[in-house]
């Protein structure tokens, strides 16, 4: 039983290996004898009946040892054994907080997350120099109503400490029935000093654009919260609505906007440019493909700037990096998160799967952003302590509450814009 067992999971290994290769561009020869494989994969010499490769003969030497010796008998479930073999094997590529293995479960989470509903606490986690943090909580989710914000380091979930542990058993920790509590132990380097935070786990529905007219001014804010299946839409209802409402400007938010679909990010970058391209995309031979501006934008020439900050990531930065090379507004704020690894999923048969960085996101002009960031054309940070001011806190305003803010970022955007509202 034990030799079946390990047939089938180095098969499956196996599998994994050139599903990664072939998912990569890479094809693999042979001179067309089953005996005589040249430059054959560890697959296709199992397939010939050469066995198991070498390359895995410490692997399973361990395996044996474990099997053989574990004082607990009940820990050795063979599934769990085996996703832990390949989160090892995705780890060692060193893109923590991106490429990922997913159980089935977090297969079906990842659907939700992007359709813009889920269960949890509503905040985008990643790992930046070795350690978890908060790239993002989400507006209005329980995360951010409870203090949590961008950048904070994740030290423990319910008093166990979690600074070790794998991003995804960390999310699945944090993760739970709505109306349930969870504890975070958060460190946070600006003040030098740890929170422990209970947030209260609820449904989260986020809307990926809002708006709302700046007290005082002829300026729309747009908030992007994430690139999510429906954010074009969302965005070009903004848009027309503030058009109607008399903006002469507008500032687009994207501060603690985690990402998200690549096409949303093309047609999003699309209503504010006119031609060229809004990224090219680099695959590991050195090759470049452009993915050219969509036409018919409907905030081509309307005075812009955008607002960023270290929680903008992944396809905020596609869309900041474009309205730089363009030329076609300032950026303003913090440098951003800097992820730019293309995820390619592969789905695997008993309905896991990978999302492997198969290839990198660079600007129109050729920038890298991977572990770079977008930095801003003008650098402006955050008082320790102060709040953002997102679109929605601005609906009630008055323009005397609105001055009194302490969002540096936004008030720099609307100078820049020569519409700072009078006291």
């Amino acid at each position: 039983m034990k030799r079946l067992t390990k047939i089938l999971m180095v098969a499956l290994v196996l599998l994994l290996l050139t599903s990664v290769a072939f998912g990569a561009g890479v094809v693999l020869g042979y001179s067309g004898q089953a005996s005589e494989l040249v430059g054959a994969s560890p697959a296709q010499a199992l397939a010939s009946g050469g066995g198991e490769p070498a390359e895995f003969d410490t692997f399973w030497q361990a395996w044996d040892i474990v099997h053989d010796n574990f004082i607990d008998r009940e820990a050795l479930d063979e599934t769990d054994l085996e996703y832990g073999a390949i989160r090892g094997m995705i780890r060692a590529l060193g893109d923590e907080g991106h490429t990922a293995f997913m159980t089935p479960d977090e297969v079906a989470r990842q659907r939700s997350d992007i359709s813009g509903t889920f269960s949890g606490i509503g905040a985008y986690l990643g790992v930046k120099d070795g350690l978890p943090m908060i790239v993002a909580p989400f507006e209005g989710s329980p995360a951010e109503q409870a203090g949590v914000k961008a950048g904070d380091i994740i030290i423990e979930v319910d008093g166990e400490d979690v600074t070790s542990w794998h991003l995804n058993d960390i999310v699945n920790n944090i993760r739970g029935e709505e109306s349930t509590e969870v504890i975070l132990t958060l460190l946070r380097p600006d003040e030098s000093q740890s929170y422990e935070i209970p947030i209260m786990r609820g449904e989260i529905i986020v809307p990926a654009a809002t708006w709302a007219m700046v007290p005082g001014t002829e300026v729309a804010m747009i908030r992007l919260s994430q690139f999510s299946a429906n954010a074009n839409s969302q965005l070009t209802t903004a848009l027309h609505e503030a058009e109607v409402a008399g903006a002469t400007s507008l500032i687009v938010d994207i501060r603690n906007n985690p990402g998200g679909l690549l096409e949303q990010a093309i047609k999003v970058t699309s209503q504010f440019l006119q031609d060229g391209n809004v990224l090219q995309q680099e695959d590991a031979q050195g090759h470049r493909k452009a993915y050219p501006i969509e036409p018919g934008g409907l905030a081509t020439d309307i005075p812009l700037v955008v607002l960023i900050n270290e929680g903008s990531a992944s396809s905020s930065e596609i869309f900041a990096g474009a309205i730089q090379d363009h030329e076609r507004g300032q950026v303003v704020g913090e440098t951003t998160f800097g992820t730019g690894t293309v995820l390619q999923p592969f789905a695997l048969d008993d309905g896991s799967g990978l999302m492997l960085g198969t290839s990198q996101w660079l600007t129109a002009d050729g920038r890298l952003i991977r572990k770079k960031g977008i930095e801003p054309d003008t650098a402006v940070e955050l008082p320790v302590g102060a709040d953002l001011i997102y679109a929605r806190d601005l609906e009630n305003m008055t323009v005397t509450e609105f001055l009194e803010t302490e969002d540096t970022q936004l008030m720099e955007a609307l100078r820049l814009l020569n519409a700072l509202p009078d006291k």
